[in-house]
C-alpha cells in the first residue's frame, strides 16, 4: 500500500514554495517603492482615531483638492456618518458639485478642460493611500517647489515632473529647491533640499498639521471600514482575553480529574 505521507510531501513543498514566492514578491514591491522615493519619505504620523483630524482633513481636501480629484468610492452620506458630521453640514459645506447626499464624491472638472490644462484627467484619489502609502502622500504634499521650466511653474522633489501645481501654496507659501552639483553626463542637478522663501498663511508647524490632516482623511477614504474595524478590535481582544481565562480554568478542571485517576 502506498504511503500517504510520501504522496503528499511534493504537494506540501509546492505550496510552501508558492507562499515563499508570494512573500518575496510582496517584499520586493515594498522595497522597490521605498527605493523609488529615494528612501526619504517623511513620517506622516496619521491617526485614524483622531476624529478632529479627519474632519479638518475633509475640509481641506474638499477646498483644495476636490476641484480636480474625485473620491468615487466614497459617498457623502458615508463620510458624514464616519466623521461624526450631520448630512446637512456635509451638503452645505463640503459639497461643491450639487450631488445628492447618497452619491459618490465626483468633480465638476470636465475631461476637455483637464486635457487642456493638465494634459490628462487628474486621477481619482480614493485608493491612493493603499497604493502609495500615507507617508508617501505626506511627503509628496510637502515636496512642491517653484520651477520655471515646468508648464505650470511647479515641480516636485518626490515625484519629478508632476503635471500639477502645488494645491497648498497659499497655506505653505512659495518654496524653492536647493540643488546639488550637476551630473557630468546628463547635466541634471539633483534636488538636495527645499526652503520656503515666502511665507504662506500657516507657519511650518501649522502647515505640517494641515498636510497630516489631509493625509489622514485620504487614509480613511482608502478604507472607511478601518474605523469600525479598530473599534471592533477592542471588543475582540476583550473576548479573547475572557475566553483565555475560561479555557485555562477549564483545563485546570479537566486535569484535576485526570490526576485523580
Amino acid at each position: 500500500m502506498t504511503n500517504q505521507t510520501d504522496v503528499r510531501q511534493p504537494f506540501q513543498k509546492t505550496r510552501i514554495v508558492k507562499k515563499l514566492a508570494i512573500f518575496a514578491a510582496g517584499l520586493l514591491v515594498s522595497v522597490s517603492a521605498y527605493a523609488s522615493s529615494g528612501g526619504n519619505l517623511l513620517q506622516s504620523g496619521t491617526d485614524l482615531g483622531d476624529q478632529a483630524s479627519l474632519q479638518r482633513g475633509a475640509k481641506l481636501y474638499m477646498n483644495y483638492c476636490s476641484g480636480c480629484h474625485s473620491l468615487k468610492y466614497l459617498r457623502y452620506s458615508r463620510m458624514a456618518e464616519d466623521l461624526g458630521l450631520s448630512e446637512d453640514d456635509v451638503m452645505a459645506n463640503l459639497n461643491f458639485t450639487g450631488a445628492k447626499v447618497g452619491e459618490q464624491i465626483q468633480v465638476s472638472l470636465t475631461p476637455e478642460h483637464a486635457n487642456q490644462w493638465f494634459g490628462k484627467m487628474p486621477p481619482d484619489l480614493s485608493l491612493i493611500s493603499r497604493v502609495r502609502g500615507s507617508d508617501w502622500i505626506y511627503t509628496y504634499l510637502k515636496s512642491f517647489y517653484l520651477d520655471e521650466s515646468r508648464p505650470l511653474g511647479w515641480n516636485n522633489q518626490l515625484f519629478p515632473n508632476a503635471s500639477m501645481p502645488n494645491p497648498l501654496w497659499e497655506l505653505q507659501g512659495l518654496q524653492h529647491a536647493e540643488f546639488g552639483e550637476a551630473d557630468k553626463k546628463t547635466g541634471d542637478r539633483p534636488v538636495h533640499g527645499l526652503k520656503v522663501t515666502q511665507a504662506g498663511q500657516l507657519d511650518e508647524q501649522g502647515f505640517n498639521q494641515a498636510v497630516r490632516d489631509i493625509t489622514t482623511f485620504l487614509e480613511y477614504a482608502g478604507e472607511p471600514a478601518a474605523l469600525k474595524r479598530q473599534n471592533l478590535g477592542v471588543w475582540v481582544i476583550l473576548f479573547l482575553a475572557m475566553f483565555t481565562i475560561i479555557a485555562y480554568l477549564l483545563k485546570i478542571e479537566y486535569w484535576r480529574d485526570v490526576d485523580k485517576h
